[in-house]
Formats: C-alpha cells, sequence, structure tokens
C-alpha cells in the first residue's frame, strides 16, 4: 500500500496520538518532526535545549528538518507527524489530517502532561505558536492560518480518541474510493472497520 498522510496541527492537539494510530493500524511507518529534530541534535552533539535555542536564531535547522520530512514522504508507505508538515509535503501527501482544540485546553493538556503550570505553558505556547507563524512567512511565503485546504480538520476537544480515529478512517476511505485508488489490502481493510475499538486516551 503506497500511501501517505500527514498529520499536523499546534502543540496539544493530539496529532501524535493519532497518527501513531493510524500508522499502527494501517501498517505504515511512524516519522515525527520531532524524533527528526531530536536526531540532528544528537549529529551536532547538542541537548535538545540547546538546539531548540540554536533554531530561534538560525533558520537552517528548520530547513533541515523540513528537508528530512519531505525525503521520507517521498519514499511513501508513512505517516508524519509535526506542527507544520502538512504544509511541508502537501503536493505528495495522499491525505491530510489538521487537528486543533481551544487554546486553554491545549494548553491544560499539556500542563497536566509535563507536570507544569498553565501560566508557565500558555506563555510559551503563544510564543511558540507565532514565531511559527511568522518563520513559514518568511521561509515559504505560507500563511498557517489557512486550513482550508486540509482534506479533513477536526477539533478534538469534542470527541473521543476513537472517535476522532474512526471519523479520521471514514474520511480517508470514501476520498481514497473517490479517487479511484485501489489501494486497500486485507490487512488495511480490517484497520477500517467501523467497530475498531482501542480504548486509548489521548497522550498529546
Amino acid at each position: 500500500m503506497k500511501l501517505t498522510i500527514a498529520v499536523s496541527g499546534p502543540p496539544g492537539s493530539g496529532k501524535t496520538t493519532i497518527a501513531k494510530m493510524l500508522a499502527k493500524n494501517l501498517k505504515l511507518r511512524y516519522v515525527s518532526a520531532g524524533s527528526l529534530f531530536r536526531k540532528i541534535a544528537e549529529e551536532r552533539g547538542l541537548s535538545l535545549k540547546e538546539l531548540s535555542l540554536l533554531a530561534e536564531r538560525d533558520y537552517t535547522i528548520d530547513l533541515e528538518i523540513d528537508r528530512r520530512s519531505y525525503e521520507e514522504a517521498l519514499k511513501g508507505n508513512v505517516v508524519l507527524d509535526g506542527h507544520l508538515t502538512a504544509w511541508i509535503i502537501r503536493d505528495i501527501a495522499d491525505f491530510t489530517i489538521y487537528l486543533t482544540a481551544p487554546l486553554h485546553v491545549r494548553v491544560k493538556r499539556i500542563a497536566e502532561r509535563d507536570g507544569r503550570s498553565i501560566s508557565e505553558v500558555l506563555i510559551e505556547t503563544i510564543v511558540r505558536e507565532w514565531s511559527q507563524l511568522k518563520r513559514y512567512k518568511i521561509l515559504y511565503g505560507i500563511d498557517i492560518r489557512d486550513t482550508s485546504w486540509f482534506d479533513i480538520t477536526l477539533n478534538t476537544a469534542k470527541y473521543t480518541v476513537d472517535e476522532v480515529y474512526e471519523i479520521i478512517m471514514n474520511s480517508l476511505r470514501h476520498l481514497l474510493k473517490n479517487r479511484d485508488k485501489h489501494l486497500l489490502t486485507q490487512s488495511t481493510t480490517k484497520a477500517f472497520q467501523t467497530n475498531h475499538k482501542s480504548n486509548s486516551v489521548w497522550s498529546w
């Protein structure tokens, strides 16, 4: 099955949870922008914090992550997860997913996950998202506030993990059928069954 799926969205939206579920059930590779970032830090002998600080001044680091994400997408059979990954591989992705949630919901999720204060996470999240907005406008001329082109956009605050997964899988099946792509094999047909129940919880 030759399929490339991109899952994007802001921090705390649940994209990693869903991306991993899709990769597992569709038997695709899973690649995250975060893992590519960690690999670059290891290659440079830097800590994640050190590389993060450097990336604020040196856009070539982000460009390198974007380049590696694109190369992984070209290989196919992959689910790519990243805040902005879908914009990078938009022209080759078979299916693009944008997950979001209100800011206060996402901040609460991150704070609970990381054991940090709401106020600290709120400031960090606002600064981070403004930085990403500015960076993509400078580097690519892209306004990441425009999500109208995604195949599906979901507010994860309104659904459980399994409900989000089912909505996405049904949408993916419909899209592939309409595009007349004969990509469903015996293994992936099982993944599309509507009685899927993982009892998963958001890990954000």
